[in-house]
């Protein structure tokens, strides 16, 4: 059975909290256990300080996030929010990596009511220009950059056929890369995932074909600049202008800042080598470092910038789906 996102029979679009009244907006990331990630939150935390972010980073995390992270996560002005784990039903499959099932706990995010629209980003991302006009999107949508083809290898290729069991063609619709998108909290929509969630096989690439196919008919594609996942650098490169590049995604194999070491494959390169001491550079800058009295007088201030999607084309190529390198 293919799954269906619940949309509003008048406009054709998803119900939001906006029915409700509700206006707030901010980003949003997820993490989970007591690994080495807590630095990547810490470097988006600075990044959109940097950029002068006008809103807040809400972190949903798990319960096994230890509490000194957490502590580390306010201090730099983070809105730690705890939530449950989600897994998927007790399918047999196997996942390209064991760690992509507990990202099914991102969908929790849809429950944070308190917000008409986030911008989700994975910790793993920087911002390195300002894209709070993500926020002022028309409402009703999913918004997320396309990833251009692959080639497909065999792991690839049992995912389509899988996907074809569910009656959704990849091959004829736009994929997303799950790190980074832009959503609308609602209460019916999170209902919906959740029980999509189980009656759907789970597939390789979990969460990220999920909400593929959960969100296809009301999905709008943005521009790749605002997710660069890094092996476009090679595989893709006559896509990529880096120059015009606003948010980075460091999913490639041994490309997380605070673990490279150049030695893994395709690490050995000059713009590889320069995304990875820009983002050293935010993180270390203690000038970036959360200030709650100049928090509080930016927030007396807090604007919101004119949406500039309007002008952007959308991408008129036909793609194929590519896997996750979270």
């Amino acid at each position: 059975m293919a799954p269906e996102v619940p949309v509003d029979v008048g406009n054709g679009k998803i119900p939001t909290g906006l029915e409700m009244g509700y206006s707030k907006k901010g980003y949003v990331t997820f993490l989970a256990g007591t690994g080495d990630y807590v630095k990547g939150v810490v470097g988006l935390a600075k990044g959109l300080r940097k950029v002068k972010s006008a809103y807040p980073l809400v972190v949903a995390i798990l319960p096994d996030v230890p509490e000194e992270h957490r502590e580390i996560l306010r201090a730099q002005g983070c809105i730690v929010q705890e939530i449950e784990p989600i897994y998927p039903p007790d399918h047999q499959i196997q996942f390209s990596m064991a760690y992509y099932v507990i990202n099914y706990s991102k969908l929790r995010i849809w429950n944070f009511l308190e917000y008409s629209k986030m911008v989700y980003l994975d910790a793993d991302i920087e911002v390195y220009e300002n894209i709070d006009h993500l926020l002022d999107t028309p409402n009703g949508y999913f918004y997320a950059p396309l990833l251009h083809s692959f080639p497909l290898d065999i792991a690839n290729s049992a995912q389509i056929r899988l996907l074809g069991l569910l009656k959704w063609d990849p091959l004829l619709l736009s994929y997303f890369n799950a790190g980074m998108f832009v959503y609308e909290p609602s209460k019916l929509t999170y209902e919906s995932l959740l029980e999509t969630l189980k009656i759907t096989p789970p597939t390789p690439f979990a969460e990220q074909d999920f909400l593929n196919m959960f969100f296809q008919k009301v999905y709008k594609p943005i521009p790749l600049l605002y997710n660069l996942v890094l092996a476009m650098l090679w595989r893709h490169p006559e896509n990529v202008e880096l120059e015009k590049v606003k948010v980075v995604h460091y999913c490639a194999a041994g490309s997380k800042p605070w673990r490279f070491t150049g030695q893994e494959a395709n690490m050995d390169r000059e713009d590889i080598k320069m995304l990875v001491k820009k983002w050293w550079d935010v993180y270390n800058d203690a000038s970036l470092d959360y200030n709650a009295e100049e928090s509080t007088a930016a927030e007396e201030e807090t604007f919101s910038k004119p949406s500039i999607l309007s002008a952007m084309p959308e991408p008129a190529v036909s793609y194929i789906p590519a896997p996750s390198a979270a």
